[in-house]
């Protein structure tokens, strides 16, 4: 089996410090600074605590697809959904930043036959998905971000 990222305690409060660091760089050059991991772009996604109801902010790799977004669920092939999924599961409806602009999306996970059409699109853009789907029992969730109304 592929190795997923590790599962200790203080790798994920490193990495979610290294996240924060991103989402501030992101912010303060409209994308210009932490906008690209390699040649993946990212998107920052707005969603809220199931529990907690704290705003929170995740920076994601993603694929345009047409007018849609696409996200993937991966937490580095870690044997459970990243916590923005779950969030996501009960509030769909968000805020995503693509550079300055901010736009009100939809989330839902994408069908086995839209996963089938994206997930070598994902891939080819960044190779370590295969690799952490490898690493995991779940199937890595593929979220669509669908443009959405304001409001």
């Amino acid at each position: 089996m592929a190795r997923a990222l590790p599962a200790s305690r203080r790798f994920w409060k490193a990495f979610n410090l290294v996240a924060w660091v991103n989402v501030a760089a992101y912010r303060r050059t409209g994308g210009r600074v932490g906008g690209r991991f390699g040649q993946a772009r990212i998107l920052l996604l707005h969603h809220v605590g199931r529990r907690s109801g704290a705003a929170r902010v995740a920076p994601l790799l993603y694929l345009a697809d047409g007018p849609d977004l696409v996200v993937v669920a991966s937490k580095g092939g870690y044997g459970h959904h990243p916590d923005w999924f779950h969030n996501l599961l009960e509030r769909p409806r968000t805020t995503v930043e693509v550079g300055r602009v901010r736009r009100p999306v939809s989330a839902r996970v994408a069908s086995e036959a839209e996963r089938a059409r994206l997930w070598p699109l994902l891939v080819a853009m960044y190779a370590s998905f295969e690799t952490y789907q490898r690493a995991t029992e779940r199937t890595i969730p593929v979220v669509i971000l669908e443009p959405a109304e304001p409001g």
